[in-house]
């Protein structure tokens, strides 16, 4: 009996530790509405962790003269996306829309390799 229960409570634990930290950002510091609408849904979750991957790429990858176009779209996006808080239909185009375009800045950087 003690065995299952330890063996729960590390499970539980693993899980857990999973969830508070697989969003882009730390879920036990979430404070918007935002935030939490991420930490709480996954599909959501998956697009910001998807999203913030990919833009980390782009930036790293891009010319250095496009790399502040780069982060300003990134900024206002984050803005614009606060401002849906809570609604998860809002939330979900964002993320579409904002994974469109670096998959098209991906695309471009693509397009000029050999690396």
């Amino acid at each position: 009996m003690k065995l299952g229960l330890i063996i729960l409570l590390i499970f539980g634990s693993i899980s857990y530790v999973q969830l508070s930290s697989a969003a882009s950002f730390n879920c036990q510091r979430a404070v918007s509405k935002t935030e939490h609408a991420i930490c709480e849904h996954r599909v959501l979750n998956d697009a910001d962790v998807q999203m913030a991957t990919t833009y980390n790429i782009v930036r790293r990858l891009v010319h250095m003269c496009n790399r502040s176009m780069i982060q300003t779209e990134q900024v206002k996006w984050l803005n614009l996306r606060d401002q849906c808080q809570d609604s998860l239909d809002c939330l979900k185009k964002l993320y579409q829309v904002r994974q469109q375009r670096l998959d098209l800045h991906l695309e471009r950087i693509y397009q000029q390799g050999p690396f």
